[in-house]
């Protein structure tokens, strides 16, 4: 079986609307308070949040671990990752959920994806080489999709980022040309399209360029949507994963604000018709 196609996970003609759960410090990471149950009610009323604001889908992320391992992360975090998404994928009653494991350890996504019943993965770096403030990350599409095949979750979607946030590649390349091996040799389901920051945009340029160079397969905004640029942006991506402008106050370390959620979903919806 392959990945389910977008049109079955999304089925919409708006840009769909993923709302990121930004975990709290995880056991054995630096600032890890000591109370897993606490972490666990946080990320449960952040899908509810998500959820009661109308959101098309979720993204578990071990965002509180900083500073992040560049691969592979302790067995640990990949255990208490695992337990979270589970419940959230309960919790979410069909509502498509995915996995990101900071920095770059897709195959530990894979896993948890595999073992909670998640839908889809976020791969920060799946083809080429960037430089980051972890270090040097590559790659490791062969070794991801291969454990995919392995694990039975050929069904489980491979969404990637092309030029990802927070860092540079190590020669210049067109967002055209990294869309189409990210796409066409390492395996994507998807790209995904950030600003240079947590919270920044996309360029509309670059966006553009890469909606250009996906053809059919759905092209993804990382960072910096907003009900404020979400009708411009929006009109050249099938979906947005937001976290920053959903939270309350529009402040990172908060709570999400449903009420956000649903005016960002109500701007997206006009998208459709823009």
């Amino acid at each position: 079986m392959a990945a389910a196609p977008w049109s079955s996970l999304f089925a919409h003609d708006r840009p769909a609307l993923i709302g990121v759960l930004h975990l709290p410090p995880l056991p054995g990471s630096p600032r890890w308070q000591g109370d897993f149950e606490a972490v666990r009610r946080f990320a449960l009323a952040d899908a509810a949040a998500y959820l009661a604001g109308g959101a098309d889908g979720l993204v578990v992320e071990n965002f509180g671990d900083a500073p992040f391992f560049a691969s592979a992360v302790p067995s640990h975090t990949v255990a208490a990752m695992a337990r979270i998404a589970a419940e959230v994928v309960e919790a979410a009653a069909g509502v498509p959920v995915g996995i990101n494991v900071l920095r770059n350890d897709a195959q530990a996504a894979i896993g948890i994806a595999a073992a909670s019943g998640a839908s889809f993965v976020r791969v920060n770096v799946l083809s080429g080489a960037m430089l980051t403030d972890q270090g040097l990350i590559e790659g490791r599409a062969a070794e991801l999709l291969r454990l995919r095949r392995q694990l039975e979750a050929t069904e489980v979607g491979i969404f990637a980022d092309v030029l990802v946030k927070h860092a540079y590649p190590l020669a210049p390349q067109p967002i055209g040309e990294a869309v189409e091996d990210c796409l066409g040799r390492a395996g994507a389901d998807g790209v995904i399209v950030s600003g240079v920051a947590t919270g920044a945009a996309p360029d509309p340029d670059d966006l553009a360029a890469a909606r250009s160079a996906a053809g059919s397969a759905p092209v993804l905004i990382g960072s910096g949507c907003h009900a404020g640029n979400a009708t411009s942006l929006g009109a050249s991506a099938d979906g947005v994963i937001v976290a920053s402008s959903l939270k309350r106050d529009g402040l990172l370390a908060n709570p999400v604000d449903p009420l956000r959620v649903q005016a960002l979903r109500q701007t997206l919806q006009r998208c459709q018709t823009s």
